[in-house]
């Protein structure tokens, strides 16, 4: 993929939340022009408004394939669609497996979770690799790049985190056969496993939790922030050899067990 990225356009799924807006942000600051998906159509308007530039809000949900081509055909219309990075999420509130009461984990919050975190993102990755494929490719035979977000939950999940860590640990697990299956149109698949990120998801969790978390990073001995993983965005755009990976960004965090109960 070239240097150089004006005349292409990106979209990103949850692209006026933390990890979303931050990388938004920075597309269009590379010359992008950015479509923000999210389900909120006041939220996005007022975001994209607020990048400015080329970009524009397109609401919907990444379950939903007519609301994602609405995203794609607004992003192919502003330039060349090469760019694809999923940083939708919720908070991660769930039951534990059972109680100590005899009462399951619910089936329904777990299906929810599930569709969330693994089943939409792969919904925008197939559907934006599909349109990629008919770009023209650059002189490494590039067409596209899809960025997904996992989560050092994926490796490493908490107490009351069964149904998230299930879903990040897919998206970890299809990273690599992702990028072998698009290998032959030229589109690269990677994914970003983040430690504890300061975003507003984070901003409300108790003190007890956030104390935790700090206490289980090494080094730099702080919460990452939304800009280091936009920034880490960015270098697998200018890194086409990097293929297949999910990297962690996380201080070099270790996880004793942290109960994610509020």
């Amino acid at each position: 993929m070239s240097s150089t990225f004006g005349g292409c356009s990106a979209l990103v799924s949850g692209g006026a939340g933390g990890l979303g807006g931050a990388t938004a942000r920075r597309l269009a600051e590379l010359g992008f022009a950015v479509v923000v998906f999210e389900p909120d159509s006041a939220r996005v308007e007022n975001f994209a408004r607020e990048i400015g530039g080329n970009a524009v809000g397109v609401a919907g949900d990444h379950t939903d394939e007519a609301a994602i081509c609405r995203a794609i055909e607004a992003a192919q219309e502003r330039g060349r669609f090469c760019v694809n990075v999923n940083a939708a999420g919720v908070a991660i509130d769930a039951p534990a497996t059972a109680t100590a009461e005899g009462v399951p984990h619910d089936m329904q919050v777990f299906r929810d979770m599930v569709e969330l975190h693994l089943f939409g993102p792969f919904n925008v990755s197939r559907l934006s690799a599909a349109a990629f494929a008919a770009n023209e490719p650059d002189e490494d035979g590039q067409r596209g790049l899809i960025i997904n977000t996992a989560s050092t939950a994926a490796w490493d999940g908490q107490a009351r985190q069964a149904a998230y860590s299930a879903s990040k640990a897919g998206i970890a697990g299809m990273t690599t056969a992702m990028a072998r299956d698009l290998a032959e149109i030229g589109v690269r698949a990677n994914s970003i496993a983040p430690g504890p990120i300061w975003t507003p998801r984070l901003a409300g969790a108790p003190d007890a939790i956030k104390n935790a978390l700090i206490a289980n990073v090494a080094f730099p001995k702080r919460f990452g922030n939304a800009e280091e993983y936009a920034s880490l965005v960015e270098a697998m755009l200018r890194t086409p050899f990097l293929n297949g990976q999910t990297i962690r960004l996380d201080g070099a965090m270790s996880t004793p067990l942290t109960s994610f109960a509020r």
